[in-house]
């Protein structure tokens, strides 16, 4: 008997990120996403965090865990339109316009 996954995921080979379990279980939507220096090979760079993850929150490492870039596109396909931007890139997310925002300007991106 063969089984059939609801969510499959599909792989851009685009490495490991790292975002709160917040993100991962849902229990908050992704609001802040920004790039920073790799620490390893397999490590793109990116972290993203929650509309309701504290600065305690974040502070607390057990609360954030490594995942495959696709894991994130499979919470919000929108990521996966910014994945280029250079280290430095600090966006904030706004989830109900499926917008990112440059927190840098102000302005909001194109998504492509």
């Amino acid at each position: 008997m063969k089984r059939k996954d609801k969510n499959t995921l599909k792989t851009h080979h685009l490495g490991g990120c790292i975002v709160t379990r917040s993100v991962l279980s849902g229990s908050s939507r992704l609001r802040w996403l920004f790039r920073e220096k790799s620490h390893n090979p397999a490590d793109n760079g990116w972290r993203a965090f929650g509309d309701k993850d504290t600065q305690e929150y974040i502070d607390d490492s057990n609360n954030s865990i490594v995942v495959d870039f696709d894991r994130l596109v499979e919470i919000e396909p929108a990521v996966l339109s910014v994945f280029s931007m250079p280290v430095g890139t600090d966006l904030e997310f706004d989830a109900d316009n499926k917008a990112f925002i440059d927190t840098a300007t102000g302005k909001e991106l194109p998504l492509h």
